[in-house]
């Protein structure tokens, strides 16, 4: 197993986790400690204003109760605006990004006006009205310059995916109206700059891996390896979040915590502390995925 293993968990403190982000939480542990790696934590506060006072202290003691400890102490995407800007103007210098001064009113006419809908990942494709300049128009936002391609990746649960950006996305927004850096761009250069190697979230995430591998390229930045772990459903069948009202994860029976998600990753462990759970969950993980390299090698 490679010892230059970095994993991390990102969430972001819109509120406390929820039983389908403590998955995320624990299988990203898991696999940084099963590949004798290190393990970080991320608070993605990038997008302001969706961000909730004291929410990060909340998920950091949520992660502490249940044993998730972070080799290193939380990097906050809210203090790291140099960083993307620096990031955003070599992407501009070499003809990768440009501005854009279309509003989402007039991204919505447009698709109308050429008969278009909504893609299969719920987003208005952009039609690349501002690729060749502004028009008179004042700039808004900032776009990446998306080729016309097909992106393969693999993931390790999911198996081979690919994904045609241009048609399905369009040329994404690197940074918003309102002034705030993007996810896509921020969650890039952050995985670049802490040398993370592997990637442990969600599969609700999957959709947006696509778009970082070409900011990774664009950017001149290591492509990670990637696991979208199971999502957890709510009664509704819907996943489970908290804009559709997941109650927050009750850490004052930390067992309960950590034994509920393992057994949505597919493991089942017993223990009475803390720290025996995590040692066997450790071990079924390494198992589970040397059986399933195996498999798939």
């Amino acid at each position: 197993m490679p010892a230059s293993y970095i994993g991390r968990f990102a969430p972001s403190p819109t509120g406390p986790l929820h039983a389908g982000s403590m998955v995320a939480a624990l299988a990203s542990w898991l696999d940084a400690r099963a590949h004798g790696g290190r393990w970080l934590v991320r608070i993605e506060d990038v997008d302001v204003p969706r961000c909730v006072p004291g929410a990060d202290r909340v998920i950091l003691q949520q992660i502490a109760d249940c044993g998730l400890l972070p080799d290193e102490p939380p990097l906050y995407q809210s203090q790291r605006s140099a960083q993307y800007q620096q990031a955003l103007d070599d992407l501009v210098a070499r003809g990768r990004a440009y501005p854009c001064a279309c509003s989402r009113r007039d991204i919505e006419a447009e698709q109308q006006r050429l008969g278009r809908v909504k893609s299969r990942h719920g987003e208005l494709v952009y039609p690349g009205t501002c690729r060749d300049g502004l028009h008179g128009k004042a700039p808004r936002a900032w776009r990446l310059r998306v080729p016309a391609s097909i992106v393969p990746w693999t993931d390790r649960r999911l198996g081979p995916q690919t994904q045609d950006v241009e048609a399905d996305v369009g040329d994404f927004v690197l940074k918003r109206a309102d002034g705030y850096f993007a996810y896509q761009l921020a969650v890039v250069v952050d995985d670049g700059a802490q040398g993370i190697t592997h990637i442990v979230r969600g599969e609700d995430l999957a959709d947006n891996t696509a778009r970082q591998i070409l900011l990774q390229f664009a950017l001149g930045l290591p492509t990670p390896a990637y696991l979208h772990t199971p999502l957890v459903l709510g009664a509704n069948g819907e996943k489970l979040s908290k804009q559709n009202g997941a109650l927050a994860l009750d850490t004052r029976d930390p067992l309960l915590a950590l034994k509920t998600a393992a057994a949505v990753l597919g493991l089942q462990v017993s223990g009475t502390t803390v720290g025996d759970c995590l040692t066997a969950a450790t071990a079924q993980w390494a198992a589970l995925w040397r059986a399933t390299a195996k498999i798939q090698g």
